[in-house]
């Protein structure tokens, strides 16, 4: 067949070749918005572009020797009654209205003295920083044995000391991040601690990333240590995240044996908290727990991952539940939307009072039915998703974000977080200091 024979033959059918061209372009457009949107449902943190690899250390978690020791060895109980860095001040009532800062940003002053100052000039007040994040890492040099034989550190924040000193002359309020379950460096070195098939090889979510069992108490105490120790060097909190089960794969071929039959997934969470919290409280912290927004909404959902807030409110101070509109259902994506309280929101992201506050009321409708103690501190939103597509979302600035805080304090609570995993913040929406 020669040149001439094909272009001709191209040309007969050339309505067929656009419907392809079209079909293949629209196929690949899903795959890549969905899988966006899967990674900002996961709040995926990666280094930012403008850290250089050499001031990181990568290749090299171990690092320089730490400037401080604090010698933290295997065995918890010695903890349970030994003062921290906090213990004996008193600890007092700080209504929190806060910001995230990876463990990335907060070791750089070129971006994180901007948001020290923001802070200062705002009702911003406190800071929740990266200790333990979710590709597993330590963000700086621990003296936790546990963390220096599997190699999570990496020294994100060259001089922890010096980062809680700039907090404490800026009266901010020090929050440890410490991401629990979803760790692929523990679970790969560890396999023993991780989730696992019937067959007995390693559960892997669609990234291909390993999960902790919580149903091995084991990996309770790696999270302990790492808490214990953010505890000494001042953090004023502890606040867990992904503190669940993995929703983002398989998850029907994981095996729990015999466990799952004599305690929920809810349950065994509410029991980590619990065992968290016995340790933490004689030395002076708070703890505090990261819950998905629609755990208040849908039963199922919050069975599934472990997020029941009548078990999981029971014993901690605090859950915070991440109730950014963008991650509610909208009718591009199932044909109706999401109803919340009773309400049908078509297209969430472009109404985030009313997300936030009927979230907030059927929040505190769950928690009061089952008594549990916690109050609530949720997340807000302060991203643009524009993975949504036109029509779907809008662009969150001051407007949007004090729409949200109006909503948290008309539903009964008075603390707040913001939540951009960029850690791009400004004073839009924000009251001045």
């Amino acid at each position: 067949m020669n040149i001439k024979t094909i272009m001709a033959f191209i040309k007969k059918h050339k309505l067929i070749w656009i419907i392809v061209g079209l079909a293949v372009a629209i196929g690949l457009f899903t795959y890549l918005s969905i899988d966006r949107l899967g990674e900002r449902f996961n709040a995926r943190q990666e280094q930012p572009a403008e850290v250089e690899d050499e001031a990181i250390e990568k290749d090299d978690p171990q690092g320089d020797e730490a400037e401080y020791e604090l010698d933290i060895p295997m065995g918890l109980d010695q903890y349970k009654d030994q003062p921290g860095a906090n213990a004996g001040v008193y600890r007092e009532s700080v209504k929190v209205k806060g910001i995230y800062v990876s463990g990335w940003i907060a070791g750089m002053q070129s971006r994180f003295n901007p948001l020290v100052q923001l802070l200062n000039e705002t009702e911003l007040n406190a800071m929740v920083i990266d200790v333990k994040e979710d590709a597993g890492r330590v963000s700086y040099q621990s003296s936790v044995p546990w963390v220096q034989e599997v190699g999570a550190q990496v020294r994100m924040i060259g001089d922890m000391e010096a980062l809680i000193n700039t907090l404490e002359e800026n009266n901010i309020y020090s929050i440890a991040r410490i991401v629990c379950f979803k760790d692929p460096i523990l679970g790969e070195k560890r396999s023993e601690l991780s989730l696992k098939k019937a067959d007995g090889s390693l559960w892997r979510d669609n990234k291909g990333k390993t999960w902790l069992n919580p149903y091995n108490e084991d990996t309770w105490d790696y999270l302990l240590e790492i808490s214990i120790e953010a505890a000494k060097l001042g953090f004023k909190e502890i606040q867990y995240d992904y503190v669940r089960f993995p929703t983002d794969g398989p998850t029907r071929l994981i095996d729990y044996g015999d466990a799952i039959e004599h305690k929920s997934k809810s349950q065994i969470i509410a029991e980590f908290l619990s065992y968290a919290k016995e340790h933490l409280e004689p030395m002076g912290v708070h703890v505090t727990a990261d819950t998905f927004g629609i755990a208040s909404v849908s039963s199922f959902d919050a069975r599934n991952i472990g997020h029941e807030l009548e078990w999981v409110a029971q014993e901690i101070e605090y859950v915070c539940p991440m109730i950014y509109p963008s991650h509610y259902a909208n009718v591009a994506q199932n044909g109706v939307g999401q109803r919340i309280n009773g309400v049908l929101f078509k297209r969430p992201d472009l109404d985030p009072y009313g997300v936030v506050y009927h979230s907030l009321v059927t929040t505190r409708e769950k928690i009061e039915e089952s008594g549990g103690k916690a109050n609530v501190r949720p997340w807000l939103q302060a991203f643009t998703a524009t993975y949504l597509g036109r029509g779907n979302y809008q662009v969150y600035g001051g407007e949007q974000i004090r729409a949200q805080i109006q909503a948290t304090y008309d539903a009964g609570y008075e603390e707040w977080l913001l939540w951009n995993a960029d850690n791009r913040y400004s004073s839009a929406g924000l009251l001045k200091e």
